[in-house]
């Protein structure tokens, strides 16, 4: 099961990349609608922190501090940033994810997620599931907004 977790995760890590990496104009990655108020920026970043926070920190025992405000917050973030950065949590995650015991799958995750404590299995699957929506969306607002 970790196995085809990681590689699913580096799966979706490389599809966001690849999204990013498609924006020609750099200002497009910031833009917001009167109906699409989440910008591929924000969404990026929110993507970074999450994976940064739940895996890195909370499986890879980093010293990761979230600021999720910042997250949708922030802007004009230069896309080489964005790019770096997700190289920087693509490695964060896989490594994580290679040292975590298997055998911890079935324990229960540190954090109460929706009013429960999911394990860690189920708690990685809705990180990647939450991962490929939001790079879904990205891929929208793309199309989209993208010039």
């Amino acid at each position: 099961m970790k196995t085809s977790i990681t590689k699913l995760f580096i799966r979706e890590i490389d599809r966001l990349t690849s999204e990013i990496e498609q924006y020609k104009d750099e200002t497009s990655l910031w833009k917001v609608t009167d109906t699409i108020s989440n910008c591929a920026g924000n969404l990026c970043l929110h993507l970074i922190g999450n994976l940064n926070h739940f895996i890195g920190k909370h499986l890879g025992n980093t010293e990761y501090v979230r600021q999720r405000d910042l997250e949708f917050n922030t802007k004009d973030v230069p896309k080489a940033t964005l790019l770096k950065e997700i190289a920087d949590v693509k490695k964060i995650v896989i490594t994580a994810l290679q040292n975590f015991p298997e055998e911890k799958l079935q324990e229960k995750y540190p954090i109460e997620k929706n009013g429960e404590i999911p394990s860690y299995e189920l708690m990685l699957l809705h990180l990647l599931w939450h991962l490929s929506y939001h790079v879904g969306q990205i891929n929208y607002h793309r199309r989209l907004l993208a010039s």
